[in-house]
């Protein structure tokens, strides 16, 4: 008769954690942090459809790293339990804190109890309605639950960038500077290589705090990819759209015509008003036309058709003066 082969239960704990953080380990890792309008998450996962990043509930998203078919699993496990509990109860009552203490027990009796542990590491995170009611929660392959504060990296090389997003998150981040950060880490390596990750090879979700109710929301390319860019090409927008006004010296002072529809009728809409102003000066200047007229020996009255001839000889004009005159009115 053969004697079983002994192992300790220290050992064969000891040998189940080997197991699952290599396997852990060989996925791709996956940041969260917090910023000034809610929780992020980014990885780097080529795939449009296996999603590493995805919703539970209203405001609570799941995150993980491992072997897919095992976290899918725990995904789905994860919005059952928050939809039973929201119908039974209430939707207020479905919290990321009773969601984590679920899947701890989960990971934990399998863990102890079956001969392979799951190779998974997830995240489940709450935005709040103020920053510090936010809440992240980390889950390892043996049920143990981390509360985490600011920001959580977990996967491969989970130190080597826990410790580049430490050295560069700050409070009250903006989106577009805590995806920069994300990026930056994920695109890291050994020692002091990195590479830049295309957004079409990105996986990025925020949870928002100013949704009303569903805060969670997926990232699409383009708009991934105006939040990774420095903003110079908001900057050169602005220049161009400036660039073809025209220069200050073109546009009139006065007050703008109602007809006019581009700025490039406005200089000679100006000028012909201009022109037609100036011929009406000269008649109603009472100082100028008795002194060219002073060699006669005209009487003031005689004067006064003089300047009615004048002003019907142009009829046009008139209405475009002030009106001081009886004459004009005819």
């Amino acid at each position: 008769m053969n004697m079983p082969f002994y192992v300790s239960p220290e050992q064969l704990m000891k040998d189940r954690a080997d197991f699952a953080r290599k396997g852990i380990a060989r996925g791709r890792s996956v940041v969260v942090l917090a910023y000034d309008g809610g929780i992020a998450f980014a990885t780097e996962n080529p795939s449009r459809a296996l999603h590493k990043i995805s919703e539970i509930y209203d405001r609570i998203a799941f995150a993980a790293v491992g072997k897919y078919n095992e976290f899918e699993n725990l995904r789905v496990a994860g919005v059952r339990y928050a939809d039973m509990r929201g119908y039974s109860y209430d939707r207020s009552d479905v919290t990321a804190r009773g969601l984590a203490n679920a899947y701890a027990q989960t990971l934990g009796t399998v863990f102890i109890t079956e001969s392979k542990p799951l190779e998974v590491e997830i995240v489940v995170a709450e935005v709040g309605t103020e920053p510090a009611d936010d809440q992240i929660y980390r889950l390892t392959y043996d049920g143990t639950v981390a509360d985490e504060h600011s920001f959580v990296v977990m996967g491969g090389q989970a130190e080597q960038l826990g410790r580049r997003v430490k050295d560069g998150w700050r409070e009250n981040m903006s989106l577009g500077e805590a995806l920069r950060l994300a990026v930056a880490a994920l695109g890291s390596g050994e020692g002091s290589s990195s590479r830049t990750i295309d957004a079409a090879q990105l996986e990025v979700a925020v949870l928002e705090r100013d949704r009303p109710r569903r805060a969670f929301r997926r990232l699409t390319r383009q708009v991934l990819a105006d939040l990774l860019a420095e903003g110079g090409e908001a900057v050169s927008g602005a220049t161009a759209r400036a660039d073809d006004l025209p220069p200050a010296d073109d546009v009139p002072a006065g007050p703008a015509t109602p007809g006019m529809g581009t700025a490039d009728t406005a200089p000679s809409d100006a000028v012909d008003a201009v022109d037609t102003t100036e011929p009406d000066a000269e008649p109603e200047s009472p100082d100028e036309s008795p002194t060219d007229e002073s060699p006669t020996d005209e009487s003031p009255t005689e004067e006064s058709p003089t300047d009615e001839s004048a002003t019907e000889e142009k009829p046009d004009e008139g209405p475009d003066t002030s009106g001081t005159t009886p004459g004009t009115d005819r």
